[in-house]
């Protein structure tokens, strides 16, 4: 028997990247995964990629909607009840490192863009947490947060607004882990670093050879990626699964897991003025 089996899962910003890469591998372990993102035709890539794998297309639900709002919230949970009946897996991917609209950078961008930063990478994760709460306490079920090696220890002043949401966003793992694990919830956090998906490229305005050069640039400085190559989604989504597969994680509680090639141990590569 496959290990989600039976099981229910929603992966917010799936449309692309450690996303689509996590709702395929569900998919093909035996969930069945509402995935979601704001661009349409883009999800519509990752819903023919999970049917490619050979899953049938009634284990799906699509659902394009904007994460940060009650309404798209609203509708991925009651349209994943509507479809499947319960929830047993919440995994709130979605995140960005949002431009600033007035072009500034680094400690100059705007409050606006700090008010977006967290609106999007820590407030929806609560809002989601809460709303779905009781439906994972009926299942015992799995939340993973995802968040970054920007959170820190080390400085990131090239992002300090992206930086500091996915810090709070580590704290508030930690904090509702153990509020929710009392009643049969676990929280786990992802802290990705480098991974080739154009995330890191998007605010830096790279077309898309541009971004596949960044990220083999970065695999092959030492100082950057110690492992001598980019992280790819299928690498940070194979943590997930781990992650909200109890029967070989369930004693990990509200703890956060780093898989980033080994870039938080040396991390030199913000240190250089872009």
């Amino acid at each position: 028997m496959a290990r989600f089996t039976d099981k229910v899962a929603i992966i917010t910003g799936s449309s692309n990247g450690i996303g689509r890469a996590t709702a395929v591998l569900l998919a093909t372990d035996g969930a069945k995964v509402t995935i979601t993102g704001r661009d349409a035709a883009r999800l519509e890539e990752t819903r023919q990629a999970i049917l490619k794998a050979g899953i049938s297309a009634t284990n799906v639900n699509s659902v394009v909607a904007d994460v940060t709002t009650a309404e798209g919230q609203d509708l991925l949970i009651s349209s994943t009840l509507d479809k499947f009946g319960k929830i047993n897996i919440l995994i709130n991917n979605a995140g960005a490192n949002i431009p600033d609209s007035q072009g500034q950078t680094r400690t100059k961008c705007s409050i606006e863009n700090l008010t977006k930063m967290f609106q999007l990478n820590l407030q929806s994760v609560v809002e989601m947490v809460q709303k779905v709460r009781p439906h994972l306490a009926k299942t015992r079920g799995e939340i993973v947060n995802i968040s970054s090696i920007g959170a820190g220890p080390a400085a990131q002043p090239a992002s300090p607004y992206y930086s500091s949401a996915k810090a709070a966003l580590d704290q508030y793992s930690r904090c509702a882990a153990i509020d929710l694990i009392s009643e049969g919830i676990r929280i786990n956090v992802v802290q990705p670093g480098f991974v080739s998906t154009g995330f890191s490229t998007a605010a830096r305005g790279l077309s898309a050879d541009e971004s596949v050069k960044f990220y083999d640039l970065m695999g092959s400085l030492p100082h950057c990626i110690p492992a001598g190559y980019c992280g790819q989604p299928d690498h940070l989504a194979s943590v997930i699964a781990f992650l909200v597969d109890r029967k070989v994680s369930e004693y990990i509680v509200g703890q956060t897991i780093i898989a980033d090639g080994g870039s938080s141990l040396v991390i030199g590569c913000h240190a250089p003025r872009q």
